[in-house]
């Protein structure tokens, strides 16, 4: 072949080679693009749907219809039910009711609920008609369950069932200010403090049934430091309620940190339920883990750590 030929045929494969490379790009870039509207588009579709969904609830709520049980749910931590003599008032100073703190009330009450107060105040006549109406239920359950409430093993349980339930749920009429008792020391102490291994003793508030286990408490002081019975004192409070364990590892690291104003607070809890022990997913060898950390041990990543591994939740 001629040089020119050559040449000539040179020219043509490369045009073509770059002709084929401008189409395969621009294939690329109308597929990103295609890709780019897509996920517009879904977006678009879902703010759409969620907005569609959020004015049906209106409207139902609006024409009387009852609302979801999602609708309904309160956050337990943020939004604890409050005793009435708690809201603000008109013409009463913000903070004259209740205490600015998310934790402790002015009365030195910890997120009461609606009955905390009437069941604290109630004299011995109340108390009375209390245990009454509760035994009343209690012997319901037990023949709604097929039993016989009154065989003489039955006899004295809607009684006794009455009063521990009473007993496992003394922590709502507990006050803090009580409970730490002035035990505030001023040591210029700053280095960490633990209490590990409090045994816990709660009532899951979804089966009314057991969790136990055990939770280990830690803070750095800000020069002051707390009596050391009172850390599980205030564990104790937070676990005689119904409770679940998230919110009960929550509270008690705030009630800390609200009462003695330290550097951080660490809270790790180890428990085994027995909503899922002995019901459920029966799973005997199961372990919960939750914890909590505020303040520096939040902040900084070598204090959590030594504190997991002074606690062996690094085991």
């Amino acid at each position: 072949m001629a040089p020119a030929e050559d040449a000539t045929a040179d020219r043509a494969s490369h045009s073509r080679s770059k002709k084929r490379t401008i189409e395969t790009a621009s294939v690329s870039e109308s597929s990103a693009s295609s890709d780019d509207s897509s996920r517009r588009k879904k977006r678009r579709d879902r703010k759409a749907l969620k907005k569609k969904s959020s004015e049906s609830s209106l409207v139902l709520a609006a024409n009387g219809a009852r609302p979801s049980a999602f609708a309904k749910r309160r956050n337990s931590l943020g939004k604890a039910a409050r005793d009435p003599r708690d809201q603000a008032k008109k013409g009463v100073p913000a903070g004259a009711l209740r205490s600015p703190s998310p934790v402790i009330d002015e009365d030195g009450l910890s997120r009461p609920s609606t009955g905390t107060r009437e069941r604290r105040e109630e004299n011995a006549e109340q108390a009375e008609q209390r245990l009454v109406k509760m035994r009343g239920a209690v012997r319901t359950l037990l023949e709604c369950v097929g039993e016989d409430p009154d065989r003489e093993g039955l006899l004295d349980t809607p009684s006794r069932y009455a009063k521990a339930l009473l007993f496992l749920t003394k922590g709502y009429q507990v006050n803090v200010e009580d409970i730490v008792n002035n035990a505030l020391f001023h040591e210029g102490h700053n280095e960490m403090v633990i209490v590990k291994d409090i045994e816990i003793y709660s009532l899951c508030e979804h089966h009314l049934v057991p969790f136990t286990g055990k939770m280990h408490i830690g803070y750095i002081p800000s020069d002051t430091v707390i009596g050391l019975s009172k850390l599980p004192r205030i564990a104790e409070m937070y676990a005689r309620r119904l409770q679940i364990q998230e919110r009960l590892t929550k509270e008690v690291a705030h009630a800390i940190m609200e009462i003695l104003k330290p550097q951080g607070v660490a809270v790790v809890m180890e428990s085994s339920h027995l909503c899922m022990v002995m019901r459920g997913v029966e799973k005997t060898s199961t372990t919960t883990i939750t914890s909590c950390v505020l303040g520096c041990f939040e902040r900084k990543s070598k204090t959590r750590n030594e504190f997991f591994s002074l606690v062996g939740v690094n085991r």
